[in-house]
């Protein structure tokens, strides 16, 4: 049975259209951050990593043991030093994440996540010597245009930090991205469980050295805990099988849903609105993903498996 199970996991023989719906649950799952944080009542930014971490961690740990065939430290040891490296960026990148979102608005802070892919490219080109399409570059402009608009605009609004915390969390993301490329590896599972416990160790250092503490209310720790299991574990968990049978080009297109869903639920929920600013900024800065994505289809086609 585990090992039917195990197969179900890493080769569940879907189809497209299911690729393309996992892709988009995935989305889904992910947008759900900025409310979550939102909906905080007490707890910091360590406090919400820490418990957040934990339940990311076990949850991931699972998972990983039934699609190893229940070996986990064989699977992770795997990841070897890529791994590491990319559960490093990972913790910048969930620190950042949470901090930005308690201190500018949602709809700017996951704009701003979303510069991720444009921050992998440059990296990539530099570090990786990867060829950088000149679509790409003329992408990043109109992203670097869409960027600087949302960031003046934070510095004249008194959100500069919060801004500078979400580059720095795509940042984060980007430096992940170019540690598995780096290592050329094909499952990011085990990487993401390593930052979990990186994510929780820095966490528990940094609340035991300051005095935080680790008493929150209790209704602070159910939603950390829901965001470590559902909004990142089970989103990626999602995403992984699906982009499996989904083209690079279009994995970036259908993961938009997770910018343009988590500034809706916010204004649905707690009537959360964007600024002018941001959404000319995010217009130009979504247009360029779009484009790039776009552009990469038609000129390199993948095959639909």
């Amino acid at each position: 049975m585990s090992e039917a199970l195990a197969a179900r996991l890493n080769s569940p023989g879907i189809s497209y259209h299911g690729g393309v719906a996992l892709v988009l649950m995935a989305g889904v799952f992910w947008s759900s951050m900025g409310l979550g944080i939102r909906m905080i009542e007490q707890a910091n930014i360590w406090q919400i990593l820490f418990y957040r971490s934990i339940a990311l961690a076990c949850f991931l740990f699972v998972i990983i043991a039934i699609r190893s065939g229940f070996k986990p430290l064989r699977a992770i040891h795997r990841a070897g030093i890529a791994g590491v490296i990319g559960g490093v960026g990972l913790v910048f990148a969930f620190a950042g994440g949470i901090y930005a979102i308690q201190t500018t608005s949602v709809a700017n802070a996951m704009l701003l996540f979303a510069a991720a892919p444009f921050l992998a490219a440059v990296a990539g080109w530099i570090i990786l010597r990867e060829a950088v399409r000149r679509a790409t570059w003329v992408a990043m402009l109109f992203a670097i245009i869409g960027i600087a608009i949302m960031v003046v605009n934070g510095f004249a609004t008194g959100r500069l930090v919060g801004n500078l915390s979400a580059i720095l969390s795509a940042s984060g993301f980007a430096a992940f991205s170019i540690a598995l490329r780096w290592g050329k590896l094909e499952d990011m599972l085990p990487s993401v469980f390593l930052a979990g416990i990186f994510a929780l160790l820095t966490a528990a250092l940094i609340c035991g050295t300051n005095d935080f503490g680790f008493t929150v209310p209790p209704n602070d720790i159910a939603i950390a805990v829901f965001l470590g299991i559902f909004q990142v574990g089970m989103g990626l968990v999602i995403y992984t099988i699906g982009s499996r049978v989904v083209p690079a080009g279009e994995l970036v297109l259908l993961s938009m849903t997770e910018v343009l869903l988590g500034p809706l639920w916010v204004w649905i929920f707690l009537g959360e609105t964007a600024g002018i600013y941001t959404l000319l900024g995010g217009a130009i800065l979504m247009l360029a993903i779009a484009g790039n994505a776009i552009s990469g289809l038609r000129h390199k086609p993948v095959p639909i498996i």
